[in-house]
């Protein structure tokens, strides 16, 4: 068995609540089908607005009348603007915990996150006061790809690839934490021991996490 020398984390639904829980939220609160949202991001997930956005391709007016048209179309208009305004996510300390320990065990680290332009993973932090504190986290990280400044996002299997150069390591050696299923899957598909973070609830995956790397 390869020994893992490095682990990759997701950011928003890792670090932070999940938006998928704010977008249930809305969803209810409007009379929408459950996992509306959802659905329309995964549907055509390589090239609708929502990843043209990540991927910096286009402008927030752009995504704005994009994702609007994309959710008339499915039945149910929302703008985008208003999904971007469901992005205010809320700090996981645990999970900054478990980074702190994988550090301090000799790993290397590294973040993998989807965002957007000129609205990083730091600004979706729903208290505004705890900005600099989420810039901290990602800070701690030994290599960072954001979404919105490389042109590539999962799961497209590049941004894999671009960690695994950066820190030089190989599939094999790497753990990688996200709590979307699709993203997780490219990477297990090259080699990486996948670890899902559940909606809610952070500490089955820190306890799998530990006991992968036998930290406790």
């Amino acid at each position: 068995m390869t020994a893992f020398k490095a682990v990759i984390f997701d950011f928003g639904g890792v670090f932070t609540t999940s938006p998928v829980e704010n977008f249930a939220i809305y969803e209810h609160a409007n009379g929408l089908p459950e996992k509306f949202i959802g659905g329309v991001i995964k549907k055509n997930h390589h090239t609708n607005a929502w990843a043209r956005f990540e991927r910096a391709e286009i402008s927030l007016e752009e995504f704005d009348g994009a994702f609007a048209e994309e959710t008339r179309t499915a039945g149910f208009e929302i703008a985008g603007r208003t999904l971007v305004s469901l992005l205010r996510l809320d700090l996981k300390p645990e999970m900054v915990a478990a980074l702190n320990r994988v550090k301090d065990a000799g790993y290397q680290t590294g973040c993998i996150t989807n965002n957007l332009p000129k609205f990083d993973s730091a600004a979706m932090v729903k208290d505004a006061s705890r900005m600099d504190e989420a810039r901290k986290i990602i800070a701690l990280f030994d290599q960072v790809i954001e979404s919105s400044k490389a042109g590539v996002r999962k799961p497209e299997p590049r941004i894999y690839e671009m960690m695994c150069e950066a820190l030089g390591v190989a599939p094999e050696q790497c753990v990688f934490l996200d709590d979307l299923g699709i993203n997780l899957k490219p990477a297990r598909a090259m080699g990486m021991t996948t670890v899902k973070v559940p909606i809610g609830d952070v500490q089955p995956a820190i306890t799998e996490l530990d006991d992968l790397l036998k930290l406790r």
